[in-house]
């Protein structure tokens, strides 16, 4: 169960006293194997603080996820998984460059620290009195208010706001049930610039329902989807509504780009797309602008002749009609003892399969499957690789 701080916890944690007793605790392993005889020794020097100086010390290793250094930074376990890792902040305020932004869910203070050496103005507003002042701790220059995010309390700024996505530990998938919940809160600032930072997973469809129209913004970094950003109509580019950006590269694509790439047959390299390309549906887009094309209108693998700079890529050994018999005597052939498995279109569980496949050789091959055609001309295809790296 997560640790429960108090205003008096967080006011003993950035006091010196508490500074110091972090810096002791810091030293420890805190490990597994020895975390009980070292949560001992904290308890005999520390008392009744232990469960917030371990705490804050374990939230402060995790966050090195996230942040390029939070050794000085205060959490709850539900405000740092919630925060935006520091690379998706910075990149989001910078777009908000020379604007008046109010934070109005600023939580911790993640965004705020992004926001305030590249923004006009800065506030920070958030409901919980623990958070706020955690985010004085965090973000000393920020100015901060205690207030509802469905009160507005500023006027003549770009709104932004993080809704809360878990409730008694489980993620909530409908936006209604945010908290605040998405309707209200684009209701309540119908008016307003407002950004909106939501589950990467959010169905578009319900945006759409919602009447928003304005763009979203997918983000990856550290190889995984982190985010699908709403910036409302007044904030898009003219033509945009959907936009995919890969920190890792520095690659932006929107749909208001060129997307007439073409559909064939495998060349030598077959190309998995970003997964915030994937999530923004701009497949076509990043083909288009690569010089690769689709195997398939509807699927998002791609191939081409060269493999884009950064990029991981699948040489194609063989095609084969998809047949678990015929995919293990091709692989056994090549002598294969590791196989990773890329699925797009099949209904095949890659861990099944592999463990199936019963593999002994020495050699590491990469297989991609996928769905080719539609209807009757439907087929499963197994292409044979061996990954760029």
């Amino acid at each position: 169960m997560a640790v429960v701080f108090s205003l008096d916890d967080v006011a003993y944690l950035g006091g010196d006293e508490g500074r110091r007793a972090l810096a002791e605790i810091a030293e420890l392993s805190l490990s597994d194997a020895g975390r009980v005889a070292d949560i001992a020794s904290v308890r005999e020097r520390f008392g009744d603080r232990t469960a917030v100086l371990v705490e804050t010390t374990l939230l402060r290793r995790r966050a090195r996820t996230k942040f390029a250094d939070a050794s000085t930074w205060l959490f709850t376990d539900d405000a740092m998984q919630q925060a935006t890792a520091e690379p998706v902040a910075l990149h989001r305020a910078q777009r908000l460059a020379g604007m008046r932004v109010h934070d109005v869910t600023c939580s911790v203070g993640a965004e705020l620290a992004a926001l305030i050496p590249r923004a006009e103005s800065v506030l920070g507003s958030d409901l919980d009195r623990v958070r706020l002042a955690m985010a004085h701790n965090n973000v000393p220059d920020a100015a901060l208010v205690l207030a509802d995010a469905l009160v507005p309390v500023s006027r003549d700024a770009v709104v932004l706001a993080d809704p809360g996505r878990r409730a008694g530990g489980r993620r909530r998938f409908d936006p209604r049930a945010y908290t605040p919940p998405l309707d209200t809160l684009l209701e309540v600032y119908r008016d307003r610039h407002i950004v909106v930072k939501c589950a990467p997973g959010i169905d578009f469809g319900q945006l759409d329902e919602l009447g928003f129209t304005g763009e979203i913004a997918v983000t990856s970094w550290g190889g995984s989807v982190r985010e699908a950003c709403l910036w409302s109509a007044g904030l898009r580019a003219a033509g945009v509504h959907r936009r995919a950006v890969v920190l890792d590269r520095a690659e932006e694509l929107t749909d208001a780009d060129p997307d007439d790439c073409t559909v064939a047959a495998a060349g030598r390299w077959i190309i998995d797309p970003d997964g915030a390309v994937v999530r923004a549906g701009l497949v076509r887009q990043y083909a288009t602008r690569h010089g690769l094309w689709q195997l398939d209108p509807d699927i998002a693998y791609l191939s081409g002749d060269v493999v884009p700079e950064g990029v991981r890529g699948f040489e194609v050994l063989a095609e084969i009609g998809f047949d678990e018999k015929r995919l293990r005597r091709e692989l056994v052939a090549r002598d294969c003892g590791a196989v990773e498995i890329l699925v797009r279109g099949v209904d095949i569980d890659p861990d099944v399969l592999r463990r199936r496949l019963k593999l002994r050789g020495t050699s590491a091959l990469s297989v991609v499957l996928t769905r080719i055609g539609t209807g009757a001309a439907s087929r499963a295809v197994a292409f044979i690789c061996r990954p760029s790296r």
